[in-house]
């Protein structure tokens, strides 16, 4: 018989959405251990970000007793992260700067704060999960749409002995990119130009373009992967070619040797894709498995967590309410992240890649403000300058965040002993 694991799932959390998420499924996820013959402790942390949407505590104290039965919940409140700071500061010799590099609020941040309190609870395994995500697939068949239930979890436990990190799959709405018509103002080559200097890992206008025509942006799981008969596959490349950029990543803490720090730069995005870059330098083994979750970006299909399945999944057009500030945010996101991706993976052409970059948003940018009413997207220009301006400063971060995670974290294990 194994050995007992403790399992952290890790909520970071800017919508009141996670309560419900967490209180519909938490019976599922007792039930997929069912299956296994040895024990598995659940810990949920739940760190919530009060900016992101102006919510208010009480927001994410949602909770119910039944939830507490079956699952350990750890809060992670801003006074729990400040005295956090106090003991990086105080028992491991940081400065007050390198602290803020690693923990806090913000998307790699958080993620590095939850890793932190995962290290002090003694979890084996930690799977991030978003609180837009529900662990579910749905599959196209015949004309019909099929909604099958994803043991989300237990494809994560069953094949983490053989990995460092592990990943699944992502359905639904992939990117938070509403449906455009084409009109006499804005026309497809000038999405096109706006998509390609957007362009990154996540975002491309092939994708675009495909998930238009043919499902406008909505990806359906495919059925051997949505019923677990796919085998996990170990995906090579990571953080040149390939990118940890599916659904629940999961990190294996038996192999801390093997797990670096999340890192994204100011107010950017890409956490995921940077951790990928800091993982290939530590050739760790990154095992995609067979398990779906459902992405509701605009949380259009919130009904999904309470058995209530479509028969078809309705596009997201401009006029339903704050898509267009939602999409945004993303763009503003994907453009403060481009200039440190591409000065990573390609700097020989890094400078050229920028260039274009400019050329494309400079020429979309007055279409789509007038296809976006409520949206300018001129800011995007002075991003993608300030960032191209920082980005040696970032890269330095970068690279010193991982440094500072490798000299403290075998320290935090060691305290979690005594």
């Amino acid at each position: 018989m194994k050995k007992e694991v403790n399992f952290g799932i890790g909520f970071i959390a800017g919508r009141p959405n996670v309560c419900k998420i967490i209180n519909n499924y938490q019976e599922f996820l007792v039930q997929q251990l069912e299956e296994l013959d040895y024990k598995v402790n659940i810990t949920i942390f739940i760190l919530y970000d009060l900016n992101y949407q102006y919510t208010t505590r009480t927001d994410f104290y949602g909770i119910l007793p039944k939830t507490y039965k079956n699952i350990q919940i750890k809060y992670i409140t801003p006074e729990n992260i400040e005295e956090s700071k106090k003991i990086l500061r105080s028992r491991y010799d940081l400065t007050n700067e390198e602290v803020k590099l690693l923990i806090g609020n913000g998307y790699a941040k958080a993620r590095n704060t939850i890793l932190y309190y995962a290290l002090r609870r003694k979890i084996d395994y930690l799977l991030f999960w978003d609180d837009d995500e529900y662990p579910l697939a749905n599959v196209k068949k015949d004309k019909e749409l099929i909604w099958i239930k994803q043991k989300n979890i237990l494809q994560h436990i069953k094949n983490m002995e053989k990995a460092d990190v592990t990943f699944g799959y992502r359905c639904g709405l992939m990117s938070p990119v509403p449906y455009i018509q084409y009109t006499d103002e804005i026309q497809e080559e000038d999405y096109k130009n706006f998509i390609d200097g957007l362009e990154n890992e996540v975002i491309s206008w092939e994708k675009v373009s495909k998930g238009r025509d043919e499902n406008s942006f909505m990806a359906y799981a495919e059925e051997d992967i949505a019923t677990g008969k796919r085998k996990p596959e170990y995906i090579e490349g990571m953080g040149r070619t390939n990118f940890v950029l599916g659904s629940g990543i999961c990190l294996n803490l038996r192999h801390l040797d093997k797990i670096p720090a999340f890192y994204n730069p100011p107010q950017a995005r890409g956490e995921d894709t940077f951790f990928s870059c800091a993982l290939n330098e530590k050739d760790s083994k990154v095992l995609k498995v067979p398990t779906y979750h459902f992405h509701d970006s605009f949380l259009k299909f919130t009904g999904l967590m309470k058995d209530k399945y479509p028969k078809r999944l309705l596009r997201i057009s401009l006029d339903d309410n704050n898509i267009e500030q939602r999409f945004l945010k993303a763009t503003i996101g994907w453009t403060k992240y481009k200039p440190l991706l591409y000065y990573i993976i390609d700097r020989e052409n890094y400078k050229t890649i920028i260039e274009k970059t400019r050329e494309n948003l400079e020429k979309s940018i007055p279409k789509m403000n007038t296809a976006f009413q409520t949206c300018d997207f001129t800011c995007l220009l002075n991003e993608l300058d300030e960032y191209d301006k920082n980005v040696k400063k970032h890269y330095a971060e970068f690279e010193k965040a991982t440094r500072l995670w490798d000299s403290i974290k075998y320290k935090i294990v060691e305290d979690s002993k005594k």
